[in-house]
């Protein structure tokens, strides 16, 4: 998420400056056709065929998530196949392939998830286990990645544009902190995890997101978790949100770069050209989303 100067990808470093040109074009034609893919999707497919492409990133997700107890082929693949099954039975069961819009399950599961953002993610990252065993890490990764998956659909299903807009807070905050830590990061956030990601760079996502809640609410309150809406002072409390979710996404980003240091990864995979694996492009998804629909839920 916060990029520094010297981080335009996540792992890479460079010496002075924002990062070379190509690379930087890369990136930015990778995340052009990803995001009319993304989009089209978003507004065109039934209920079920989203919850498909969301097993689809789901499988992708998981086969990173095994490089990370350093599985072999075979394994990671058993790994994806067994995650996608267990999202795809629950997400069934619980009818939100079918387009439902949750349920008290899904509610406990986002509260056990949050519970892990908040009180395991910190402790981990500040003792920073030097060899994990393999199977903490793959069962860590049902916890993370399996209510994201649920929320993705869930949240898609209550309305697209709800979900977009919860995307566009982790994407705001994760380019304002590209260019701020580009351009005046000075500061490590945590140079033993992550030694591209900056505190200014953080500061400017808090910045961008601030300014983004105000035109959340200003121009899309339809869109806003109805517990927000109708409170008073609802500007305040869409703040309040907007900023624990920019939060969120720090805990996410910087969670899955410690795991991509354990495991000796630059980045969690390499065909997303500019962008490494498709998790290095979802971890701080990973940490908002559930706990979006979960605000959402109440």
């Amino acid at each position: 998420m916060p990029q520094s100067s010297i981080s335009p990808t996540s792992g890479a470093n460079w010496p002075e400056g924002l990062a070379p040109s190509s690379t930087l074009r890369d990136r930015v034609v990778t995340a052009i056709v990803l995001i009319g893919g993304f989009a089209a999707a978003l507004f065109t497919l039934q209920a079920i065929g989203w919850t498909v492409l969301a097993a689809l990133v789901l499988g992708c997700a998981a086969w990173e998530w095994a490089g990370f107890a350093r599985c072999r082929s075979g394994a990671r693949g058993a790994y994806a196949l067994a995650t996608v099954a267990a999202g795809t039975g629950a997400a069934w069961l619980l009818q939100l392939a079918t387009g439902g819009t949750g349920t008290f399950t899904l509610a406990c599961v986002y509260g056990a998830t949050l519970a892990f953002w908040i009180i395991v993610a910190p402790i981990w990252l500040r003792r920073r286990p030097a060899a994990p065993s393999p199977a903490l890490i793959l069962a860590i990764g049902w916890i993370v990645l399996l209510p994201t998956f649920f929320a993705f659909v869930q949240l898609r299903n209550m309305h697209p544009m709800m979900l977009l807009l919860f995307l566009m807070t982790v994407w705001i905050a994760d380019i304002a902190a590209y260019f701020v830590g580009s351009r005046f990061g000075r500061h490590k956030l945590a140079p033993s995890v992550s030694p591209g990601k900056t505190w200014e760079g953080v500061a400017g996502a808090f910045a961008a997101t601030t300014v983004y809640a105000l035109i959340w609410t200003a121009a899309f309150q339809r869109y806003a978790p109805a517990i927000v809406r109708d409170l008073p002072a609802s500007v305040v409390w869409m703040l309040v949100l907007i900023m624990a979710l920019t939060g969120l996404s720090v805990l996410g980003d910087l969670f899955e770069s410690s795991l991509k240091r354990q495991a000796g990864l630059k980045d969690s995979a390499t065909f997303l050209r500019g962008h490494g694996g498709l998790l290095d492009r979802i971890d701080a998804l990973t940490s908002v989303l559930p706990a979006a629909a979960l605000v959402c839920m109440i």
